[in-house]
């Protein structure tokens, strides 16, 4: 799981209140941007940077309704990270059922030591970076093996940016820090190639893509690598139904809470009227594809107001409304996919049940004909 989206709406709204921070220049633009892209960022917090943008909600808005408007109806998994979500996220990310983070954090506690000997970089840029708390690992060995170095955590949340800066800065002084409060894309898409970079995705987010998305994903990140950079990827695998569906339906019904919150965050987005009361939760794991599936569930009919379009629809009684998807993989089919995009594999890591994996890849230099 990751994403986001109120926070992001949150960086947006103080565009305006943040405009007199952006012309007396508070803040110089840090040096990780192209010279291309500077002029698209300010500084929405000390350290912390959001995209200018004349259109924001616009753009909210039009996502919203081209995939609640869909057949099947789905959202994008950013709209479960409002200041709500991300505190729930965390409380997931603890769970006995949830063994993804504690298997992911132990892993990178290990090899930590090997993945930054291997990374020669100056700068770590963590994509859906969270509240950075298992990147600490990698941190550590950047300062004891290079003495310091850059941290660029990519998040829409920026409650979660707030905290990340707050530790980072109190644990490792030698660290730069400087937080983007934007999606992935934008923000990997701004990074300067000659800086020599790790690109760090952890917590198995990339499930969350489709695999259209997936492709066009990783097919951007690729081109936006310089030729010395690396990235690590965290992936959880396949493994037996049970295990998957309890880490996805916790007995303390926080999952259910986190999904459904989504509804609120789209009703503050879009004035709408999602009635939680007449949802559930519903989730299961989809052998076909590979995949957890999470729904919201009407429990009646809902006449939903979309007043910005001046539309509605009728989200009607047992009608299913996909959330958010978390893809298992295979990690050696996985490398051999990366390698048909530029990327070729260098170190796979994992624990010794091997239900999750950590893999290294480097940019594959072309070869003259």
């Amino acid at each position: 799981m990751s994403f986001a989206s109120d926070d992001g709406a949150t960086a947006r709204q103080h565009h305006s209140t943040n405009q007199s921070m952006r012309d007396q220049k508070i803040e110089s633009p840090p040096e990780i941007f192209s010279s291309a892209q500077l002029e698209r960022w300010y500084p929405v917090e000390s350290s912390i940077w959001a995209l200018t943008s004349e259109t924001p909600d616009q753009d909210v808005v039009q996502s919203i309704a081209r995939t609640l408007l869909a057949q099947p109806r789905h959202l994008e998994p950013r709209f479960l990270y409002d200041e709500r979500g991300s505190r729930l996220f965390e409380k997931i990310s603890a769970l006995p059922e949830y063994y993804l983070t504690r298997t992911e954090d132990a892993i990178l506690e290990k090899e930590a030591k090997q993945v930054i000997a291997r990374a020669e970089v100056e700068c770590l840029v963590e994509l859906g970076a969270g509240f950075s708390k298992k990147t600490v690992h990698l941190l550590k060995e950047q300062v004891r093996q290079r003495g310091g170095g850059t941290f660029v955590p990519i998040d829409v949340s920026l409650t979660a940016l707030i905290e990340s800066r707050d530790s980072v800065k109190e644990q490792f002084s030698q660290v730069g820090f400087h937080g983007l409060c934007a999606r992935y894309e934008e923000g990997i898409s701004s990074i300067e190639k000659n800086l020599p970079t790790l690109f760090v995705f952890l917590g198995s987010s990339v499930g969350n893509f489709n695999r259209s998305d997936f492709v066009r994903f990783f097919r951007l990140l690729s081109g936006c690598m310089g030729s010395n950079d690396l990235f690590l990827l965290g992936v959880d695998r396949e493994k037996r139904v049970e295990t998957l569906e309890k880490a996805y339906n916790d007995s303390e019904g926080i999952t259910a809470d986190f999904i459904l919150n989504a509804f609120e965050n789209i009703n503050r987005v879009m004035g709408s009227n999602f009635d939680l009361a007449k949802m559930r939760y519903h989730s299961f794991y989809n052998l076909q594809w590979q995949q957890m599936e999470m729904y919201a569930v009407s429990t009646s009919d809902q006449k939903i107001h979309l007043p910005p379009l001046k539309s509605e629809f009728l989200w009607k009684e047992g009608e299913k409304i996909l959330v958010e998807i978390s893809r298992k993989f295979e990690p050696f089919q996985l490398q051999q996919h990366f390698q048909l995009i530029g990327l070729e594999s260098i170190a796979h890591y994992t624990d010794p049940q091997e239900w999750y994996s950590l893999l290294l890849f480097k940019r594959q230099m072309k070869r003259s004909p």
